[in-house]
């Protein structure tokens, strides 16, 4: 009973020491169930504080935690700034940086394009361990916690999901799937899912990386899904977005968009409505138990960025150039700033503090206002 409780308590506190506060964002859809929820205060109109510019394109989405801001670039260097600007460290890596990092207990994980795994020093930048899969990784690295310590979930395009240990850099387990795996693994400690190239919703159990469970999606999945509750949630190649029941492992619902166009956005979801960019211009807004279409957004470029529910505004980033905040109530606009650079990544935002990334290889931080 005495140990039952030790690994409750130790489940918890876990998520409490590094899950999101308002002064960190430690990956890029905020939280280990990939919801896209932000629990920090940012108002508009927004005012651009710095850029910083890195040796070449970035797709990597950035990351916070208190006072350290951390992103990959496609120059294959992971920068540490600080929040004027400024680098406090960087870190090269064996080849070009992708996925997005995450933070996780003073240690910063970050992945190349050859395969590789890096856990670095979250203060100094220094390498604690590397791992090798068999793939290029394109998507961010997970955390869950077990109760016997922290679990790193990595997806490879070696068809597997990798879970590794954060204090020793070990291999924990794996498990194979059928096809490329392009997005983050999403967790509620309990299940994993993530979508895969070889069309399917993979659930594994997050203890033991056996896998319970597949939903067949019907293409290829190129971007990560979302946990709410018992409700997973993920978009597709082909325009098809489907609630997958992780009780029942089965769609409870799906819609499909008549023009086909790709879902490269990873959705967000808030208590009862679930949203997504669309390569088709437009934000859809979803009841989440139902599927009904609630309210889209019409902007001007292809959106591959992700939202974030910032309260009842959702911020999303598009191809246009624009950086779009939107009521999650009816879909109005309620604000826009011109970036005028297209941007694919998801914002990071912390009190009064939001950073992007552009195809210009560049890092722009905005203040909000007071």
């Amino acid at each position: 009973m005495s140990h039952l409780f030790s690994i409750i308590f130790s489940i918890t506190i876990f998520g409490q020491l590094f899950a999101q506060t308002p002064t960190s964002w430690p990956n890029y859809r905020g939280s280990n169930v990939l919801n896209g929820v932000s629990h920090s205060t940012f108002n508009t109109p927004i005012k651009l504080l710095w850029s910083f510019k890195t040796g070449d394109e970035i797709k990597s989405s950035p990351i916070i935690n208190e006072n350290l801001i951390f992103v990959g670039s496609m120059d294959g260097n992971l920068y540490a700034l600080d929040k004027t600007g400024k680098v406090k460290w960087k870190f090269k890596a064996e080849s070009s940086i992708e996925s997005s990092p995450i933070v996780i207990r003073k240690t910063v994980i970050t992945c190349s394009s050859s395969g590789l795994v890096y856990a670095l020093d979250e203060i100094t930048g220094k390498l604690k361990w590397k791992f090798r899969t068999d793939g290029q990784i394109m998507g961010s690295a997970n955390w869950l916690s077990d109760g016997n310590g922290i679990q790193i979930l990595i997806p490879s395009y070696d068809f597997c999901l990798y879970s590794i240990r954060l204090e020793t850099g070990k291999l924990n387990w794996k498990c194979q799937t059928e096809n490329y795996l392009n997005g983050a693994a999403a967790t509620d400690n309990k299940k994993i899912v993530i979508g895969g190239c070889d069309s399917y919703l993979h659930i594994i159990d997050a203890k033991t990386g056996k896998q319970i469970g597949k939903v067949e999606i019907g293409t290829y999945v190129a971007e990560s899904s979302a946990i709410a509750e018992n409700l997973a949630f993920v978009g597709d190649y082909d325009g098809g977005f489907t609630c997958v029941d992780l009780v029942k492992n089965k769609k409870k619902w799906k819609f499909t968009n008549p023009k086909a166009t790709p879902f490269l956005s990873s959705p967000a979801v808030n208590a009862d409505r679930v949203f997504i960019g669309s390569h088709d211009k437009k934000v859809y807004c979803f009841d989440k138990q139902t599927g009904k279409i609630l309210w889209t957004y019409q902007a001007y470029g292809k959106i591959e960025s992700s939202p974030v529910i910032l309260k009842n505004k959702l911020v999303i980033c598009s191809n246009d150039g624009i950086i779009h905040f939107i009521s999650t109530e009816n879909g109005k606009k309620l604000y826009t700033y011109e970036l005028g650079i297209a941007m694919k990544s998801t914002p990071a935002i912390t009190n009064n503090l939001m950073v992007v990334t552009a195809k210009d290889g560049k890092v722009y931080a905005f203040k909000g206002k007071d």
